[in-house]
């Protein structure tokens, strides 16, 4: 992919400029389109189709999700072709929305994107194409989403459809019920869980939020935007943290083969004027993401993105992953919306959260812990409130990282005889510098962790319950990555394989750990000295810090 120079004035970080942001955007749509039908109604890019869908379906996904691209870039020679396509698919090529189906996703980027190029595609054609294409849409008023982010899409097609006078009654009916079903999934301090149970990832930003934000901005409805937008807002606070200093997303959750679909809501903020974040801060993480990714393969060399992170990668994936999957990277695209005059565009790059100042932040809703270092970058998330037993091990391992994989070996883990399943998180706090959960493991034992958190040292603590005296119990820690050093270390009821096990009654097992990338830290013992009693009290001293003391209680832990 072929960008402008650097420009090191007003990017003096990342070097890009909204020139970069143009450029990558017309490659990516000029390498999709010879794999575009004759009609231009399907996109059939190369790869293993989706198990979830048949191949018109992931034809229309790579339609769909590429026109959402044009429509950020307003590129009206590029738009010209998806109205071909448009007409081409409305009149009997692309599949019916039904409930639950794939096409239900990808009308809601087909709306999303003739909502905001309604003059330069829509208003355009002829009125027997806008017929039918409303018709082919109008089967989403109805259909059945799951119960997670899909209920957005009705709402996004119906935002559209009431717009252009579509049966306006069906269509605000389903824009209602849309949002009325995300409230229950509302937990407050700007986070949605993904549907039912502790489902917390980037579907926060790229569909909790971008929906109902961006309808409630076209629709110029003030109210809905002050609630939204205020959620909006609060969510940024803690989702700047979630970026490294080299650029990098956080490694975690579902779907990360949307890559800098993750730039969606910084870019959101901005449009809106929902941001606690500066202009400069906006786009230097915004551009430090989208450089990452291109930086390292992301783009292959027909200039297509991959199923994968940085190259292709099937641990990323999901059953739903189809060729064209990646290409909701597109939302990553939404700053283009922005004029060039804007000042998210001429302001300097100011640093990232990750870059100025160690940090140790709680997140209360996911019940999480962020620990980031400004002299390498990293940031680490602890996970005490995450969990979504289908898609392990993106949820369930109690930390990930900006530079490391969850790894086969199930790093990060607690075994509990040979299981290292970690199921039934119980959240039980985060504050100052700690986070805590109980889970079950080991065929029906009780966990309790704590994680306390200074620099780039950790102390993770784990209390075991109901096992048979002399179950072993073996801790593992951050997996390998280049560029970066894993250490864990024994500290109570461990031997040096990282391994204990059970007394009579509950057994406190810690060890410290730390992932750096630093060329030569303090060693880890001396940043911490730990001890710990048989009443259940955990006693932390940190070097040039504070003294914590941590009890097992009934309830929980006690923190102090």
């Amino acid at each position: 992919m072929r960008l402008p120079p650097a420009d090191r004035t007003t990017g003096p970080v990342t070097g890009y400029t909204r020139a970069h942001w143009e450029a990558a955007a017309d490659a990516l749509l000029a390498a999709v389109e010879p794999y575009a039908t004759r009609d231009r109604a399907l996109y059939h890019l190369p790869g293993d189709r989706s198990s979830w869908s048949g191949r018109l379906s992931d034809g229309l996904e790579g339609y769909a999700r590429t026109l959402l691209l044009a429509a950020f870039r307003r590129d009206e020679k590029a738009l010209e072709r998806y109205a071909d396509g448009l007409a081409a698919g409305v009149s009997g090529v692309w599949p019916r929305i039904e409930d639950r189906s794939q096409p239900l996703v990808e009308a809601a980027s087909i709306a999303l994107a003739l909502r905001l190029t309604r003059e330069l595609l829509w208003d355009r054609l002829d009125d027997g194409v806008r017929r039918r294409a409303a018709a082919w849409l109008g089967d989403a008023l109805t259909a059945e989403p799951w119960p997670c982010n899909w209920e957005l899409f009705p709402v996004t097609v119906g935002g559209f459809l009431a717009e252009v006078g579509h049966e306006p009654d069906a269509s605000r009916a389903a824009v209602d019920r849309g949002l009325e079903r995300i409230e229950q999934w509302y937990v407050g301090d700007g986070w949605y869980t993904d549907g039912d149970g502790r489902k917390f990832d980037y579907y926060n930003g790229w569909a909790m939020h971008l929906y109902p934000v961006l309808h409630a901005w076209l629709e110029g409805d003030e109210h809905l935007l002050d609630l939204y937008g205020g959620r909006l807002s609060r969510h940024l606070s803690d989702y700047a943290r979630l970026f490294g200093g080299d650029g990098a997303p956080m490694h975690q959750g579902r779907s990360l083969t949307y890559r800098f679909a993750t730039t969606a809501p910084l870019w959101l903020g901005a449009l809106t004027g929902r941001t606690p974040l500066s202009p400069g801060e906006t786009r230097r993480l915004a551009s430090g993401a989208l450089r990452y990714f291109l930086d390292r393969g992301a783009v292959d060399d027909r200039g297509l993105l991959s199923l994968g992170w940085h190259g292709p990668d099937e641990s990323v994936l999901q059953g739903y992953s189809g060729p064209a999957s990646p290409y909701w990277a597109s939302k990553g695209f939404l700053g283009l919306l922005l004029p060039a005059d804007h000042e998210v565009w001429t302001a300097t790059e100011e640093p990232a959260p990750a870059e100025r100042t160690d940090a140790v932040t709680p997140v209360g809703p996911p019940n999480w812990l962020l620990q980031s270092t400004r002299s390498d970058g990293v940031v680490r998330l602890h996970n005490h409130g995450s969990e979504d037993v289908r898609y392990d091990p993106y949820y369930t391992r109690l930390a990930y990282s900006t530079v490391t994989a969850p790894a086969p070996s199930h790093d990060n883990s607690v075994f509990v005889g040979d299981d290292p399943s970690r199921t039934g998180i119980e959240p039980l706090g985060t504050g100052e510098g700690w986070a805590a959960s109980r889970h079950t493991a080991g065929g029906g034992a009780r966990v309790t962790s704590v994680v306390l958190a200074r620099g780039a040292s950790e102390v993770r603590a784990h209390w075991v319950s109901g096992a048979e005296p002399g179950t072993p119990v073996r801790v593992t820690g951050w997996p390998a990555a280049e560029g970066v050093r894993a250490e864990l270390l024994p500290a109570i009821g461990l031997d040096e394989t990282l391994t204990g096990v059970t007394g009579e009654n509950t057994t406190l097992f810690v060890a410290l750990a730390r992932l750096t990338a630093e060329e030569n830290p303090v060693p880890l013992p001396d940043t911490v000295v730990v001890s710990g009693s048989g009443d259940g009290e955990l006693t932390v001293r940190w070097d040039e810090g504070p003294e914590v003391r941590v009890r097992l209680d009934g309830s929980g832990v006690n923190v102090a």
